[in-house]
């Protein structure tokens, strides 16, 4: 294969990976055109069509998803391999993105991580906030966040954070024209704030533990956010009661603002854990990183 070729193959590559030409095209800095050009001539070198193109952008054919398959750790392998020669420079640069959901991405990534930004100029950070249980290989992630009992087996996994308790809060113009709960099945004749999760499509269940018992309450309410910020505002302007974790809402709890029920059943989870592939170790930028979110405190 010539030159040209190995370039439709990086082409190929970021249009199977984010499933749209359009996407491809805005990742690589280049028209719509010249994606489908790569791709044209990728599939009339090989004889053999690697996309189907759909009205929600573009499917892998079975060739497409083996060419991936097979293409993908050599490519990721070149990519780690140029970031770590770049690197060899007076300061360390380069581009680190992170997979969270928005509780750890405000709580611990923002304030520990935005300090490089500071003193390496040449670091970019970057945070997508992601309900789902993402494959961040196959997302071109350097890293995810989780709860230390979520982690993938084949991946590395530091502690980032110390073990967290979730609590039921309200408003006290709420609890003023609602009794407060006393067991979680009480929720179930209160307005809650639901979160939707992306993996599933499902509304969350809130969960409850006391003596040995486990608990899982659905409960119902007006209200239904795919991320956890606007649970909290409803729950600050009394419409409903919400769920969350008690870092977060402490100040408002302080304050006055908010009032938490059921603290007997308020269950602690394992800790966040960072998790990333072993090759992302020799990043000069990436350690930089993992040093500075060594510290749970």
């Amino acid at each position: 294969m010539n030159h040209t070729d190995f370039n439709h193959l990086a082409v190929f590559i970021t249009v199977a990976r984010e499933k749209s030409f359009t996407r491809a095209a805005a990742h690589l800095g280049v028209s719509q055109s010249a994606i489908s050009h790569s791709i044209r001539g990728l599939e009339e070198r090989l004889g053999i069509r690697l996309l189907t193109r759909t009205t929600r952008g573009a499917v892998p054919t079975e060739a497409g998803e083996r060419l991936l398959a097979n293409l993908t750790p050599y490519y990721d392998g070149i990519e780690t391999e140029l970031a770590t020669l770049g690197e060899l420079r007076e300061k360390p640069g380069g581009t680190i993105r992170i997979s969270s959901h928005d509780h750890p991405a405000t709580t611990i990534l923002w304030p520990k991580l935005s300090k490089l930004l500071k003193e390496y100029p040449d670091i970019t950070l970057e945070i997508n906030v992601d309900y789902g249980l993402i494959d961040i290989v196959a997302g071109r992630f350097d890293a995810g966040v989780r709860i230390g009992d979520q982690i993938a087996k084949d991946m590395i996994a530091m502690r980032i954070s110390p073990d967290f308790r979730m609590i039921v809060v309200g408003s006290p113009d709420y609890f003023a024209r609602h009794p407060k709960p006393q067991t979680p099945h009480d929720l179930t004749s209160h307005n809650c704030a639901n979160l939707r999760l992306s993996t599933h499509g499902g509304l969350f269940a809130w969960e409850f533990a006391k003596d040995g018992e486990e608990v899982k309450v659905q409960v119902p309410g007006q209200m239904i956010f795919n991320t956890s910020p606007q649970l909290l505002t409803a729950a600050l302007e009394g419409y409903g009661l919400a769920y969350a974790p008690e870092d977060v809402v402490q100040r408002y709890i302080e304050e006055g603002r908010l009032m938490p029920v059921l603290e007997e059943w308020s269950p602690t989870f394992p800790g966040y854990h960072l998790y990333y592939p072993s090759r992302r170790q020799s990043l000069p930028a990436f350690k930089l990183v993992l040093n500075a979110l060594k510290d749970l405190n």
